[in-house]
């Protein structure tokens, strides 16, 4: 089933997370992923911001869990408390800039101390300087060699316009 396309407010939560990270984190390597069912941004290997709708997704100290929970606006990831430290900020509780301000610089502060999830191995093989890179073979698990083809541009959606 296709992607549904991303609401304007979601779209624009995304924007406002990138602006801030390069305010806030200039320095830092960010790349952008999609996990827990929304886009999150990690910070230096780590998941540290999301955006899912108009919630932003913060990832705060798990030891903090139970004091920080208790704003209005705010809720656990897991419901059943098992990702201590996520939380979802609805759009009343970073409504103003020093709010804003607060949950991202929030995030940000704990990512060093972050745990960093191990990267996973990848399947296929690396390519060499004598492999033609348009194809490389992979053995399928009926014992059929599956040909991947090399990566190509990402498609842009129209809903992101001229980016």
């Amino acid at each position: 089933m296709p992607a549904r396309p991303l609401a304007p407010e979601t779209l624009q939560l995304i924007d406002a997370v990138r602006e801030a990270l390069a305010q806030h984190a200039p320095a830092a390597e960010v790349e952008e992923k999609s996990m827990f069912g929304c886009l999150v941004f990690m910070v230096n290997g780590k998941m540290c911001l999301g955006v899912e709708d108009d919630e932003l997704l913060v990832r705060l100290p798990p030891d903090t869990h139970a004091a920080v929970a208790e704003p209005p606006g705010l809720r656990p990831l897991s419901p059943r408390g098992g990702m201590q430290g996520y939380f979802l900020v609805s759009p009343t509780a970073y409504a103003t800039r020093a709010a804003w301000n607060h949950w991202v610089q929030a995030a940000l502060d704990f990512n060093p101390q972050a745990r960093a999830t191990p990267k996973r191995k990848s399947a296929s093989k690396p390519f060499t300087d004598s492999q033609n890179r348009s194809t490389q073979c992979t053995p399928d698990k009926g014992k059929t060699a599956k040909v991947l083809k090399e990566s190509r541009p990402r498609k842009v959606h129209p809903i992101f316009g001229s980016e």
